[in-house]
């Protein structure tokens, strides 16, 4: 099983800059896009059915904002669009596909960058989140959660730990969020097989950020423990560039 995660920053403007060509070099089974800002009405679908995908959309309510969507060639056993929290859905930040005993849940994370209303909503939504992987896990132990977390980790993560120690998205609670999370039993799935830094998933559009290589890991694909034995691999297509964010990538065993 083949999985990229790649916000997308708007999908029919990546559909613009080569997306769907690249689909045709097969970089993965399944395929969960995030920030696709777009209802399927709006999208020529028909060129992913082409190459096979069937394809699950959870836009936002509110137009050229937010949404995930997923291709996959593997065809799922169950849909879930929306995790129950009202603001949540209405923003179209998650959507769940099983696959026989395996769950694959692939969500956006808010950002707090437009001030401290959305950094307040921020936190609201990352404990709904983690209470709700604790729930699931009950009756579904087999996760993998991919997304746009929004978070860098650890200062290995980030291109200046140091000037941006007070920067949304490497926040001292943020980042104990994400010790929270990894401790409660996941899988930092990159950091398995790519231990250096200078690794990174989103590039701001100041500064040439992206050419000089300042930038941020925040994008991931984690896995609960039962799941490590059946990792293969895992990567980020930095030379893939139809957005801000470039994919990233893990295979395992399935």
């Amino acid at each position: 099983m083949r999985i990229v995660s790649y916000n997308v920053n708007g999908l029919r403007s990546a559909m613009t800059k080569g997306f769907s060509e690249w689909l045709q070099t097969d970089p993965a089974d399944i395929i969960c896009l995030q920030e696709i800002k777009a209802h399927q009405e709006n999208v020529d679908f028909q060129q992913f059915e082409k190459l096979g995908y069937d394809h699950y959309w959870y836009p936002a309510q509110k137009k050229g904002y937010s949404g995930v969507a997923v291709l996959t060639r593997i065809k799922p056993d169950h849909v879930q669009y929306g995790s129950g929290h009202q603001q949540s859905d209405f923003e179209g930040r998650f959507i769940r596909l099983d696959f026989g005993n395996v769950t694959l849940i692939n969500t956006y994370f808010p950002s707090g960058t437009s001030g401290d209303e959305r950094q307040t909503y921020k936190y609201q939504w990352l404990d709904e989140f983690l209470e709700y992987l604790a729930e699931l896990r009950k009756t579904r132990p087999n996760l993998i959660v991919c997304g746009d977390y929004n978070i860098c980790h650890k200062p290995i993560d980030i291109h200046d730990p140091v000037s941006n120690k007070n920067s949304t998205g490497f926040l001292p609670e943020e980042r104990a969020w994400m010790d929270r999370f990894f401790a409660s039993g996941f899988v930092d799935t990159f950091r398995e097989f790519n231990p250096d830094p200078h690794q990174y998933s989103w590039w701001s559009f100041r500064a040439n950020a992206r050419n000089n290589n300042k930038g941020w890991r925040i994008d991931y694909i984690n896995v609960t423990s039962p799941l490590k034995a059946k990792l293969k691999h895992a990567a980020i297509f930095q030379q893939v560039k139809h957005s801000d964010h470039c994919p990233v990538f893990l295979e395992l065993e399935h």
